[in-house]
């Protein structure tokens, strides 16, 4: 697998996780699905964008 793929695999996994402990800190408090949901699709967006350029780096660094 390239170096490329290896680390879109890793950010997005990165941001799912992100978006899954969202939902786990939110599941005991009174908020409604639309607002859980809505709220971990947003800090899946936003990890993304802020996880891929240092991870592409990272994997790019590695690979040299």
């Amino acid at each position: 697998m390239k170096n490329s793929n290896m680390a879109a695999v890793v950010y997005t996994g990165l941001s799912l996780l992100a978006a899954a402990l969202f939902i786990v800190a939110t599941i005991s408090g009174d908020y409604s699905s639309v607002a859980m949901i809505g709220g971990a699709v947003w800090v899946f967006i936003l990890s993304m964008i802020i996880l891929m350029p240092p991870v592409s780096g990272a994997f790019k660094k590695r690979g040299r």
